[in-house]
């Protein structure tokens, strides 16, 4: 993961996390990363200092320097930015409203899935909504045989 200092075109000051660098020039690119002051999407790296730790100063790191920005001291917010950007926000709510749909309209059966799944695309059983657990193997399995299925949403508050 790669924190980026990051300022937009009207001199707002924010930072960010990205996978790597080309997950930041491609996001960038395709207008996903915005300022969460303005909502601009003419975002630019700001010139930051490398924080470089040794084996032997692993655990006792001190803090990075802040970074450095090109903005006037009256155009920095007082207030701390939030580094989830209003793109992000908005698509977990979706994928929490689908997941929960999809958990309050179908049928739970557990590691069953797999096999209840084939029963019902056989046409052994009745077609019901359904979810449940499944291998990365089982599902490949299924995937093979014509029979559709998808992953459930899963969030990082989901693993907490």
């Amino acid at each position: 993961m790669i924190r980026y200092a990051l300022h937009c075109d009207r001199n707002h000051a924010f930072e960010s996390w990205f996978q790597s660098s080309s997950a930041y020039d491609s996001q960038v690119k395709r207008k996903l990363v915005t300022c969460p002051i303005c909502g601009s999407a003419k975002v630019d790296k700001a010139i930051m200092a490398p924080r470089i730790v040794g084996k032997k100063g692993r655990g006792r790191a001190t803090p990075p320097p802040e970074p450095v920005a090109a903005t006037a001291p009256e155009a920095t917010p007082s207030a701390p930015t939030s580094l989830l950007m209003a793109q992000e926000k908005e698509l977990r709510a979706k994928l929490k409203e689908l997941r929960d749909h999809i958990v309050k309209n179908a049928d739970n059966v557990g590691e069953r899935f797999a096999n209840e799944a084939r029963a019902m695309h056989y046409g052994d059983k009745e077609h019901r909504p359904i979810y449940g657990e499944a291998s990365p193997e089982e599902a490949k399995s299924l995937i093979e045989e014509g029979i559709e299925v998808s992953p459930l949403p899963t969030l990082p508050e989901d693993r907490n």
